[in-house]
C-alpha cells in the first residue's frame, strides 16, 4: 500500500474514533447523532480512499516521467562524451602527426650537419697535409738561407777585416750618437705635447680648487701665556718653597716660566695637549683662588677631561665639515688629536680638513668619487696623532691605523703613497698628493728653520753637480728654481733635454719639498779674439 494512503486512513480512523468515543462518553442520548456521524465518517473514508488513489496514480506518473527524463539525460551525456572523446582523439592524432613531421625535419637537419662536418673534416685534413708540406719546404729554404747567410758573413768578415761582434759594436756606437738627437727631439716633442694638453687643464683645476678652499693659515708657537689678575698671584702659584709650581710641573709635564713680565705666566712645552691641560688647570686655579697641591691635582684631572672632550668635539667637527661619514668613533678621536699637533708650525687638523676639501673639488672636476677622495684627504696624516707614542713614520702608522679600523684598500693606498713611500697607482692617491702639496705650499702655511733650508739647497746643488758636463749650479728663488751651467763641448743641445729630465727625476725621488722645482740648463759657447 502507498504510504500516503496509509497515513490518510490512520488519520480518518483516529477522527472516527474520536467522535465515537465522544458519543459514548456523553451517553446514549446521542445515539442518533452517532449514527449520523458514522454515515459522515463512511462518506469521508470513501472520499479519502478515492483521493489516495488519485495521489498514488499521480506519484506513479511522476516516477515514470523522472525515469524517462533520466534515460534521456543519460543518452545525451553519452553522446556528448563520445563527441568529446572523438574530438580529443583527433587532436591527439594531429599533434602526433605534427611531432612526427618535426622529428623528421630535425633528423634531416642533423643528417645535413653530419654531412657538412664530414666535408669540413676532409677539407681540414687536406689543409693539414698542404701545411705540413709548406712547413717542410719552408724549413728547407730556411736552412738554405742560413747557409747562404753564413757564407755571406764569412765573405763580409774577410772583406771588412771585422768580426761579427766587432762590426756590431761599431754599428751600435755609431747609432748611439745618431739616436741621441732623435731621442732628444722625441722627448721634447712629447713633453711639449703633454704640456700643451695638460698644463692648461691642470692650472684650471688647481686654481679652481684653491679658490674654493681659501683657508686661513696661522703659525702656532710652542708657548702659551696665562694672564694673571695681579702680580701677587705669582707668589701663590709658586707656593711655599715652590711646592705648588713643582706639583703643577710634575703633573702636567710643562715648564712654568715666571719672570718679570707683568701679570702673566708663560707655559713652555712642545706637546700641545700637555700645554693645554696645564693652561686650563692654571686658569681654573686662578679663578678658584685656592692653590695647594691637592687642589692642583683636582684641577689637572678636570682639565684632562675637558681636553679629552674637546678632542672628541674637534674630531666630530672635522668629520661634519668635510662631509665624511661612517668613520669609527675611535678614529674620530684620533682625528681630534690632530688639533694639538703641528707640522712646520701648520696645524695638522686644519691642514687635513683643507686637504680633504681640496681632494673633493679636484675629484669632482676629474669625474672621480668625491666622497672617497675627501675621506682619503682627511685621513692622510692620521699617523701624526700617534707618532709620539708609537715608533715608525707617520705614513706607516697611518696605514696601520686605517687597516685596524677596516678602511678600504683605496684609502690605505692613498695614505701610504701621499709622500711617495710607494708609487701611487690610483687617481685618488694622486689627488691626495696634489692636495697635500697645495695646502703645504700656501703662503705662510709652513715655516722652515734656517738649517733645514740650507741643507735642502745644498742637496739640490749636489744632485745637479753630480752629472758629467755640469760646470756650475745655483739654487735660486728659495729653492724653487735651479740654474745649471754646462760645458758646451761635453753636453750638446740635444743632450740638454735628456740631462734636464734625469735631474728632475732624481730630485723627485730623493728630496721632499713643497710645490715644484724648475730645472734650467744653460749652454753657452763664446770665442774671444783681439785684432792688433
Amino acid at each position: 500500500m502507498n504510504p500516503i494512503l496509509a497515513i490518510v486512513l490512520i488519520l480518518i480512523a483516529l477522527t472516527a474514533g474520536f467522535f465515537i468515543g465522544k458519543t459514548i462518553f456523553f451517553g446514549k442520548g446521542v445515539e442518533a447523532g452517532v449514527e449520523k456521524r458514522k454515515q459522515e465518517a463512511e462518506s469521508i473514508t470513501g472520499s479519502a480512499e478515492m483521493q489516495a488513489k488519485r495521489i498514488e496514480e499521480q506519484a506513479k506518473r511522476l516516477i515514470a516521467d523522472a525515469e524517462k527524463d533520466a534515460d534521456n539525460r543519460k543518452k545525451s551525456a553519452l553522446i556528448e562524451a563520445k563527441d568529446e572523446i572523438h574530438k580529443l582523439r583527433s587532436e591527439a592524432d594531429k599533434e602526433i602527426k605534427d611531432r612526427r613531421s618535426e622529428l623528421s625535419r630535425q633528423e634531416r637537419r642533423i643528417q645535413q650537419k653530419e654531412e657538412n662536418l664530414d666535408k669540413k673534416n676532409d677539407n681540414l685534413e687536406k689543409k693539414d697535409e698542404l701545411l705540413n708540406q709548406k712547413i717542410k719546404s719552408a724549413e728547407e729554404k730556411l736552412q738554405e738561407a742560413e747557409a747562404i747567410k753564413k757564407t755571406e758573413m764569412d765573405v763580409l768578415e774577410r772583406i771588412s777585416e771585422f768580426t761579427k761582434d766587432q762590426a756590431k759594436e761599431y754599428l751600435i756606437s755609431k747609432l748611439e750618437d745618431d739616436l741621441v738627437h732623435e731621442k732628444a727631439v722625441k722627448i721634447a716633442a712629447y713633453e711639449q705635447q703633454l704640456k700643451d694638453e695638460c698644463q692648461e687643464k691642470a692650472r684650471s683645476y688647481i686654481s679652481l680648487a684653491i679658490a674654493k678652499v681659501a683657508a686661513d693659515q696661522v703659525s702656532e708657537a710652542a708657548v702659551s701665556v696665562v694672564p694673571l689678575p695681579n702680580d701677587e698671584m705669582k707668589g701663590r702659584i709658586i707656593g711655599r718653597e715652590g711646592r705648588n709650581i713643582r706639583t703643577l710641573e710634575t703633573l702636567t709635564g710643562v715648564d712654568l716660566i715666571i719672570d718679570d713680565t707683568p701679570e702673566a705666566i708663560t707655559l713652555s712645552c712642545f706637546d700641545q695637549i700637555r700645554r693645554e691641560v696645564a693652561r686650563i688647570a692654571l686658569e681654573k686655579l686662578i679663578a678658584d683662588g685656592r692653590i695647594h697641591p691637592t687642589r692642583i691635582e683636582e684641577m689637572v684631572d678636570k682639565a684632562r677631561r675637558e681636553v679629552e672632550y674637546r678632542i672628541k668635539q674637534e674630531g666630530e667637527r672635522a668629520v661634519i665639515e668635510t662631509n665624511v661619514h661612517g668613520l669609527n668613533h675611535e678614529l674620530i678621536k684620533l682625528i681630534g688629536r690632530l688639533k694639538f699637533r703641528t707640522s712646520y708650525r701648520q696645524n695638522v687638523l686644519d691642514h687635513s680638513i683643507e686637504v680633504a676639501k681640496l681632494c673633493g673639488v679636484l675629484a669632482s672636476e676629474l669625474g672621480v668619487d668625491a666622497n672617497v677622495a675627501r675621506r682619503a684627504g682627511l685621513l692622510h696624516d692620521i699617523g701624526k696623532a700617534l707618532t709620539s707614542e708609537i715608533e715608525g713614520s707617520h705614513v706607516q702608522i697611518g696605514v696601520d691605523v686605517c687597516k685596524k679600523y677596516n678602511e678600504s684598500p683605496v684609502i690605505i693606498h692613498a695614505v701610504e703613497a701621499h709622500h711617495n713611500d710607494v708609487e701611487p697607482k690610483t687617481v685618488i692617491a694622486c689627488i691626495v698628493q696634489a692636495a697635500d702639496a697645495i695646502s703645504a705650499a700656501r703662503p705662510a702655511a709652513r715655516s722652515e728653520n734656517y738649517e733645514s733650508y740650507i741643507k735642502r739647497l745644498q742637496k739640490l746643488e749636489e744632485i745637479c753637480t753630480s752629472y758629467e758636463g755640469v760646470e756650475k749650479c745655483f739654487a735660486v728663488q728659495a729653492g724653487r728654481e735651479v740654474r745649471i751651467m754646462v760645458l758646451p763641448e761635453v753636453i750638446n743641445d740635444e743632450k740638454m733635454v735628456i740631462v734636464a729630465r734625469q735631474i728632475a727625476q732624481q730630485i723627485e725621488s730623493e728630496m721632499d719639498y713643497p710645490g715644484q722645482i724648475k730645472v734650467n740648463i744653460i749652454r753657452e759657447s763664446r770665442v774671444t779674439d783681439y785684432a792688433k
